[in-house]
């Protein structure tokens, strides 16, 4: 399944030269990846709920234009499998049509207690219908 979802750039977000800030571009792949839960209709506060975390184990994003203050981005999310326990989220960030970045994340599921598990059946079966939706 595709989720695309819309963040504004804030003035917080750029640095001295009115760029968007390198760092931010990881926590809009951050918000893109919630609303692909959400929109799947699982949310981060149900899987911890359920004992699940899923953190970052590797993070790639590729720079092809700036955002600036106040630009409107679309942020492009798609998921597939990488692994029995791993799960990778690739992004597209967008202004206007224009691809700006892509990237992608890789998370492990862990229970609370920190020791890697394989995803709970309904998370898999979860991530299967969604995977099967793209």
């Amino acid at each position: 399944m595709v989720v695309r979802n819309q963040i504004r750039v804030i003035y917080g977000d750029t640095d001295a030269m009115g760029h968007a800030y390198y760092g931010c571009y990881l926590r809009w792949f951050e918000a893109g990846r919630s609303e692909w839960f959400r929109s799947s209709g699982a949310t981060y506060r149900e899987l911890e709920e359920m004992g699940v975390f899923l953190p970052a184990v590797e993070a790639h994003c590729k720079y092809q234009k700036p955002a600036f203050y106040d630009d409107l981005l679309t942020v492009v999310t798609t998921f597939q499998f990488s692994g029995p326990a791993r799960l990778r989220f690739d992004y597209r960030i967008e202004h206007e049509g224009e691809l700006l970045a892509t990237g992608y994340t890789v998370h492990v599921c862990m229970s609370r207690d920190r020791k890697a598990i394989r995803p709970p059946e309904a998370l898999k079966t979860l991530l299967h219908s969604m995977e099967e939706q793209s």
